[in-house]
């Protein structure tokens, strides 16, 4: 870990990276965020990268307040991973019909479900809450309202961008589903909505970055924000769980000799915020970019589409407030990666993983990412590696 301080900063920047290879935007994110009054601490991940407003792979400690920027758009994206009884031994040499059956199964990119999922037909899937959160949406913002019927046909669908569905073997030749999304536009909209909300506040208008706008403690703002940043967290949690429940619904299937079995699902926001407890105070943990690695506590840290990813175990380590990376990180801007990037780079670095290799996907090349063994050396005092996971078949938005 570095411990860098800057000038008129309010706590030092804890960092899990080699500040040199730190782009300067970031840098100067980092900073803005450490001035910000209501602060108490401040972690930067290996994967930290330039974002909207706050740095992607920070976890940022405030007491009394929360800045919505910090949380990034995408409330509650995070990943969901399942190891199954299948090994090597049980897959054919092609599949792309595996991948197709996935395509068919969960919508990508734009789609959603023609037919709303009904979650208790669904094998397995836990509907403990599921009315509960339908029951809450009344009570999120009235701006989204409009949004319902395309909320509940997203609910299930994986969205686009760098969100992903992957068939995974690891080193030991058993075979994981895994896949990454979040909230979907329901999310997206409400997070843009209280953005602009705390931007008008009388107490943000002198923040060094006005995306920085905080909702401070015992406010009506901020009961609103709070109760809609956790319903979105929840939605995110509950359409991953679906995907997942219908991508093992895939699998059963297509090996149905197999008789296949599933350990417990893994599953990790890393675009939230929780209230958790350090030093004897009472916070507000935003991690955007970034997972919870308390102790024993299981965690996916996941590559590019062509290098593998990564189970872990967190160790609890406090000074990074029990956080890990949530990824490789961007080393270069999707415009960047498309300027510099062929389809025949894509096909070459993607050799031997059944996915699209068409113009649609440069932007998610792997060399527009940071290399992921190089992420997870970075950070062996917060995580343990459980397993290695390879790629053999990615379904992208």
């Amino acid at each position: 870990m570095s411990y860098v301080e800057m000038p008129g900063a309010r706590v030092g920047i804890r960092m899990w990276a080699d500040p040199a290879t730190v782009e300067d935007g970031a840098l100067r994110q980092l900073h803005n965020v450490a001035t910000l009054p209501w602060i108490k601490g401040l972690a930067v991940m290996p994967d930290v990268h330039y974002g909207k407003g706050a740095t992607v792979g920070s976890v940022i400690a405030m007491h009394g307040a929360v800045c919505p920027a910090a949380v990034g758009v995408d409330i509650g994206c995070g990943m969901s991973a399942v190891k199954t009884s299948l090994t090597a031994d049980d897959l054919p040499g092609d599949l792309s019909r595996l991948r197709s059956k996935i395509e068919e199964a969960i919508p990508v990119g734009f789609s959603m479900h023609g037919d709303l999922v009904d979650p208790r037909r669904l094998h397995g899937f836990p509907t403990a809450g599921w009315d509960d959160l339908w029951s809450r949406f009344d009570g999120i913002a009235e701006a989204v309202h409009f949004r319902r019927d395309r909320a509940a046909r997203q609910m299930g669908s994986l969205g686009g961008g760098n969100h992903f569905i992957e068939f995974c073997l690891d080193q030991a030749g058993a075979v994981w589903l895994m896949l990454h999304s979040g909230s979907r536009n329901i999310g997206k909209e409400l997070a843009e909505y209280h953005i602009g909300e705390a931007r008008k506040l009388p107490h943000n208008q002198g923040l060094v970055d006005r995306d920085l706008a905080v909702f401070t403690a015992d406010t009506p703002q901020m009961a609103a924000y709070r109760n809609d940043l956790f319903w979105a967290q929840e939605y995110a949690k509950y359409n991953r769980a679906i995907m997942m429940a219908l991508f093992q619904d895939v699998v059963r299937r297509e090996f149905r000799k197999a008789k296949v079995a599933f350990e417990p699902v893994i599953s990790c926001h890393h675009n939230y915020v929780a209230e958790e407890r350090y030093d004897g105070m009472d916070l507000l943990v935003t991690r955007k970019g970034a997972i919870r690695a308390g102790s024993g506590e299981f965690g996916i840290i996941p590559g590019s589409m062509g290098t593998g990813s990564y189970i872990v175990k967190g160790l609890g380590n406090e000074a990074s407030f029990n956080s890990a990376s949530h990824g490789a990180g961007r080393r270069m801007s999707r415009n960047a990666a498309k300027r510099r990037f062929s389809t025949r780079d894509l096909e070459d670095q993607t050799r031997g993983v059944e996915c699209r290799k068409d113009a649609g996907v440069v932007d998610e090349i792997p060399a527009a990412y940071k290399p992921i063994e190089q992420v997870i050396d970075q950070q062996r005092d917060l995580v343990e590696v459980v397993a290695r996971l390879r790629q053999l078949v990615c379904v992208k938005g």
